[in-house]
């Protein structure tokens, strides 16, 4: 770079455009967007989803659970899911690099009566799942993974529930065994020393299903069979994060970012 385009970016870098004002809406949350496809194609009925991200990684979720036989259907910026039945795959369901489709489809595998096998990239199959296949086995599921990495064959069926107190904080994990749950008889506690996000246990209530949640301890009592919802995905705070980042900064600005959503019944 030469003296004079130095001196143009630092004279842009100090002055800047001014102001940000307006109105902005981010994409939807990846996480939740993916909650919300499995738990949509677990109910019994149609679902309708909005807001949700048109991401690969949820691509990758929707496309599995299209091989396991829910329809599902992206319509005018809505996704609609229909689900309740769901059948053994024909070839094994590749992930891609979705830690979170995989690690939640192993919950909902452990439930059905089936055996299916969980793929991804490269850089998936080098992630940990034994984290999730050892609750998943006490709930009485047959879960084999590749020396602790995928590809996962998970063979589900009749599961009960379980007291488990997580080793270390995990959503994923946390989320898988309440998915198996939903399918368990008896009541299954998930205890947490920290918290970790609660996306699954929020939106379940739109679906029918009421976890309790009290001093650390996710409780669910199964078996449950969930409604379809009207499911509203919110906006993805960390793509939110560089316009209010933005915003602090530059004196007189004001952004509104929005709406944010909830989930109904």
């Amino acid at each position: 770079m030469n003296a004079a385009s130095q001196t143009v970016t630092q004279d842009w870098w100090c002055h800047g455009a001014g102001a940000l004002r307006g109105t902005l809406r981010v994409p939807g949350d990846k996480s939740i967007t993916q909650r919300a496809l499995i738990l949509s194609a677990l109910a019994a009925g149609t679902s309708e989803i909005e807001g949700a991200l048109d991401a690969q990684d949820c691509r990758s979720t929707a496309a599995a659970l299209s091989a396991l036989g829910a329809r599902i259907e992206y319509s005018n910026g809505r996704v609609l899911v229909s689900g309740g039945s769901l059948q053994a795959p024909s070839n094994p369901l590749d992930l891609g690099n979705s830690g979170t489709g995989m690690r939640l489809l192993a919950g909902l595998l452990a439930g059905q009566p089936f055996r299916a096998t969980l793929t991804g990239d490269a850089s998936l199959r080098r992630r940990p799942m034994r984290r999730v296949a050892e609750p998943l086995g006490q709930m009485g599921a047959t879960v084999e993974t590749t020396d602790g990495h995928a590809p996962v064959t998970v063979s589900g069926g009749s599961l009960h529930a379980i007291d488990y107190t997580m080793p270390v904080p995990s959503a994923q994990v946390k989320s898988a065994i309440l998915i198996a749950a939903l399918h368990a008889r008896g009541t299954t506690r998930v205890r947490e020393s920290v918290a970790s996000r609660d996306h699954t246990e929020r939106m379940l209530p739109a679906l029918g299903c009421v976890p309790q949640i009290a001093s650390g301890v996710v409780s669910l009592r199964g078996p449950v069979r969930l409604s379809p919802a009207r499911l509203h995905v919110p906006g993805d705070f960390s793509s939110a994060a560089f316009f209010v980042v933005a915003a602090s900064i530059v004196p007189g600005s004001a952004v509104e970012i929005g709406p944010v959503y909830g989930c109904t019944r």
